[in-house]
């Protein structure tokens, strides 16, 4: 019983200040590079639940062929979820700017793709690399890469 005991006390001195450190942070940086749709849907389901069940903020930048999530005229591929919908990464990357969300783009997919912002869906803007690094390198954020 007393060896019960110590290993009881022992895991939750180690548990508690990860949690409490967990309960700290801002929020979530999320880097969204890869063109495959289940991928990018996992990066958004992720995303929508540390803002609504974790009340903490989300910086999305879109990079490479993910870029073309925040591009207006590019159709997304639809995802079956285990309910059996269908929504698209796109439909619910624009959930989470509704949900208050920072999406943007990297600043090297419009040059590259022969755009300007005015291809942009409504919400999403150029990200600026200074800008990004500081939210990278912030301690308050976790940063998750797709």
């Amino acid at each position: 019983m007393k060896n019960l005991c110590i290993k009881t006390v022992l895991v939750i001195a180690l548990a508690v200040p990860s949690i409490l450190s967990a309960g700290q942070l801002k929020g979530l940086n999320v880097l969204v590079t890869s063109a495959d749709a289940q991928t990018q849907m996992m990066a958004m389901v992720l995303s929508t639940m540390t803002i609504k069940k974790h009340k903490k903020s989300v910086n999305i930048t879109l990079c490479g062929p993910a870029g073309d999530l925040a591009n207006k005229n590019i159709k997304s591929t639809p995802v079956k979820r285990p309910d059996g919908k269908s929504p698209t990464p796109k439909m619910a990357m624009m959930g989470l700017i509704k949900a208050g969300a920072n999406v943007q783009v990297c600043p090297l997919y419009l040059p590259n793709i022969g755009k300007d912002k005015s291809v942009l869906l409504k919400g999403i803007t150029v990200a600026k690399p200074p800008m990004v690094a500081k939210y990278l390198l912030d301690s308050d954020y976790n940063n998750i890469t797709f």
